[in-house]
């Protein structure tokens, strides 16, 4: 009897062995195929995968390797420029604003005005793509949100487009063509405009 019962224990022992090894590579498989959170969006900006990207610009010189503790930097890279876009967009709309004054006293035939226009117009001219490469070259999110419907962030871009297109017809037709010079530095500034407040609103 007392060797049926030693016979069962160990019988019981090796099957409890044989389970909990099973147990382990089990585990271990588990963890194999477990896959590393993505350290880079699925979709990009052309300029964010240009400079950010996996192939791109600042993974091939070794500047900024692409891992988990460079990425968090990058993340704070990316705060501190989206809020330097942010204030500099409130100061470009201001230098707007002024240009648009004194453009209009200047159509208006007061030509004493002239060498202030142009002056403006640099200041215009930097703050306002400064402002866009502030948002264009930052380092990309970690993922992408995925908004449904129509948004403010939606509605930013799309005016975005068309402020973007604007401006540079503006410097285009400076010189050239002073109607379309004035329609499309009121285009620029209106959808500009827009393109704050529906951050605000």
């Amino acid at each position: 009897m007392r060797k049926l019962l030693l016979i069962i224990a160990i019988a019981i022992g090796v099957n409890t062995l044989s389970y909990a090894q099973e147990g382990e590579d089990l585990f271990m498989l588990i963890d194999e195929n477990i896959q590393a959170p993505p350290l880079l969006p699925a979709r990009m900006v052309f300029t964010q995968r240009l400079f950010w990207g996996e192939k791109g610009v600042f993974r091939a010189t070794g500047i900024s390797p692409l891992n988990m503790e460079q990425r968090q930097k990058e993340l704070k890279v990316r705060r501190v420029m989206l809020t330097t876009h942010q204030v500099l967009g409130y100061a470009t709309l201001a230098a707007m604003v002024a240009q648009g004054i004194i453009g209009g006293k200047l159509y208006n035939g007061d030509y004493s005005l002239y060498e202030l226009h142009k002056t403006m117009g640099d200041v215009v001219n930097i703050g306002y793509f400064t402002t866009a490469g502030m948002s264009l070259f930052a380092p990309p999110p970690l993922i992408n949100k995925k908004v449904r419907g129509f948004s403010s962030i939606k509605a930013h871009k799309i005016l975005a487009t068309v402020h973007f297109s604007a401006m540079v017809a503006t410097n285009i037709y400076k010189d050239k063509n002073r109607d379309i010079h004035k329609g499309a530095a009121y285009t620029a500034f209106g959808s500009y405009a827009m393109a704050v407040l529906v951050f605000k609103f």
